[in-house]
């Protein structure tokens, strides 16, 4: 364990050279530099703030949305109970192509139309109602606004904000002074706490990125923690945080239904998050970190590493900045915008695209072996196409009107006019 201890924290990796671990162990009185130890007490905090956040959506973020009028919504059509197919839903497949589709319908002496629709109510009691959805946004609106001003307010008064040379100047003997200890502990705790709830919170379909996501916010600022950056990373932290706040207010006017606040909204975001991540952090973080560092201190081996995640972020935020263009134009010559839109391609055997342009606007298109169109116009309202070898269509006009046109082999009819009239 100490020979792994040693390699892991072998100096010539993390410090400039002519610079050793014993140097930044013994400072002078009253002098504190930044100890890999100090990040173990952003554990307890993560819990804290997880805390913090199940007292906070319960007591402030519910009834504010009951003052909206936003209420938990129950699901119209709950799928029936059956072990063989929720087995085949928890551990293979959420949308199962025509294959999984005849091969249960056989086991279950049910019909291919059957089995689809089991799959999509299935699939519906997952989603997140917009209740949940506004107290996560409430959250997390005000958790981001507290600590971008308080990151704005303590690096106000720092010089490396107005000359960001600072960052390097007298590195790595930078000073470790509480205002900056307590931003980096608290965003590190924060992503923490976002990490454990990924796993007690609804499962969405964007977990596994997020997670990932999450693990590279901890990982990076750790990273920055352990080789005393901490100016240049309250730099990196703050302009993440400029833009983060209104999204999730421009979410929370979508779920409370004042369009055109929302309109407002998203379209600053954009602004923001443009001038942030294509303006400042090139011209501003990226050029210290990779040119004002190099003259100052000069690279060595982490020195490289960080710059390479820097600039990996850089390209995610192109990325981030075109997606977000398009879905802002999309959305304008609808002559609307949402900001709960989430696009998920999947180009493996199921071929699914999901577009989600609203907490109840979603449109399924299936182009693999089942081929399935599902149109999501309100929460009662649905419709379906299957062009597949079940060659069904489904019309839903409210909680209790159902029309089904099956003209496969069956070639079934079914007309629901509400809860106990069927014609067939």
């Amino acid at each position: 364990m100490a020979a792994l201890s040693a390699w892991f924290w072998n100096e010539r990796f993390w410090l400039p050279h002519n610079v050793t671990w014993v140097d930044l162990a013994d400072p002078a009185p009253g002098v504190e530099y930044p100890k890999a130890s100090h990040l173990l007490s952003a554990l307890p905090l993560a819990l804290g703030i997880f805390a913090v956040r199940i007292l906070f959506e319960r007591f402030i973020a519910r009834p504010c949305a009951f003052l909206l009028h936003i209420h938990a919504t129950s699901v119209h059509w709950r799928a029936t109970p059956n072990p063989v197919l929720e087995k085949v839903f928890t551990s293979i497949t959420k949308c199962p192509d025509w294959r999984h589709l005849d091969g249960l319908s056989k086991q279950l002496d049910w019909d291919v139309r059957k089995v689809q629709q089991w799959f999509r109510h299935r699939r519906n009691q997952d989603k997140p109602s917009v209740l949940t959805k506004f107290c996560e946004s409430m959250w997390r609106s005000t958790f981001y606004l507290c600590i971008f001003t308080y990151g704005i307010r303590f690096l106000w008064q720092c010089p490396w904000m107005w000359d960001t040379p600072h960052c390097w100047y007298n590195y790595p003997y930078q000073v470790l002074t509480p205002g900056l200890y307590h931003y980096y502990v608290t965003e590190l705790g924060f992503y923490w706490s976002l990490m454990f709830s990924q796993f007690t919170d609804i499962k969405r379909k964007d977990f596994p990125i997020m997670f990932i996501h999450h693990l590279a916010t901890v990982s990076l600022i750790s990273f920055s923690y352990a080789n005393n950056m901490l100016r240049v990373g309250s730099l990196v932290m703050c302009v993440h945080d400029a833009s983060d706040f209104i999204l999730e207010a421009a979410k929370l006017a979508n779920y409370a239904k004042y369009q055109r606040l929302c309109d407002f909204l998203f379209v600053l975001f954009a602004v923001v998050f443009f001038i942030t991540r294509l303006v400042i952090y090139p011209l501003r973080i990226l050029n210290t970190t990779l040119f004002e560092s190099w003259e100052i201190i000069g690279p060595y081996p982490s020195w490289w590493l960080f710059n390479s995640l820097l600039l990996v972020l850089q390209v995610l935020h192109v990325i981030w900045s075109y997606l977000i263009a398009g879905i802002a134009y999309k959305a304008l010559v609808r002559g609307k915008v949402s900001p709960d839109v989430e696009t998920v391609v999947n180009t493996g055997p199921a071929f699914e695209t999901v577009v989600n342009t609203g907490p109840a606007f979603e449109t399924v298109v299936n182009t693999g072996p089942g081929f399935e169109t599902v149109v999501n116009t309100g929460p009662g309202f649905e419709t379906v196409v299957n062009t597949g070898p079940g060659f069904e269509t489904v019309v839903n006009t409210g909680p209790n009107f159902e029309t089904a046109v099956n003209t496969g082999p069956d070639f079934e009819t079914a007309v629901n006019t509400g809860p106990d009239f069927e014609l067939l």
